[in-house]
């Protein structure tokens, strides 16, 4: 399967999210489709009851709101936080999209190891301020 850079040509073929997630990680046959499957597992430990979506044609986990996306490139895979400014990351995880006032990203390469327990964290932290957001707009 191809994919489209819309989601919605993407989920027409009537897989599921999951599913679209399952083929993106087969497809990639080197490390990037087995990081990306680690990655995915980790998020799925940290939050069993996550939602896994699929828009601008990847992967998005979410909780409340968004979490975080799985994207992929040549020489990295990425997790982008949209809110990821806004957590607090004391073993320093972020390494991209450091220069905006909002989000920010990991991007994992071939060989380098995974900080789970730091990365758990950060989907644990994002999950949170979803949840204080969703708190925050109720007492409105």
């Amino acid at each position: 399967m191809t994919f489209s850079k819309n989601s919605a040509a993407d989920l027409a073929t009537g897989a599921t999210p999951r599913e679209l997630i399952d083929r993106r990680i087969a497809d990639l046959p080197d490390w990037r489709g087995q990081k990306l499957a680690h990655l995915r597992k980790l998020i799925h430990e940290a939050l069993p009851d996550v939602e896994e979506e699929w828009k601008w044609g990847k992967p998005v986990w979410s909780h409340n709101g968004l979490l975080c996306t799985g994207e992929v490139y040549k020489a990295a895979v990425k997790t982008t936080f949209p809110k990821g400014a806004s957590l607090a990351d004391p073993d320093h995880l972020f390494n991209s999209s450091m220069e905006g006032n909002v989000r920010r990203a990991i991007d994992f390469f071939e060989g380098g190891a995974i900080n789970e327990a730091a990365f758990k964290d950060l989907i644990k932290a994002a999950a949170l301020a979803n949840s204080d957001a969703t708190a925050a707009k109720a007492k409105k």
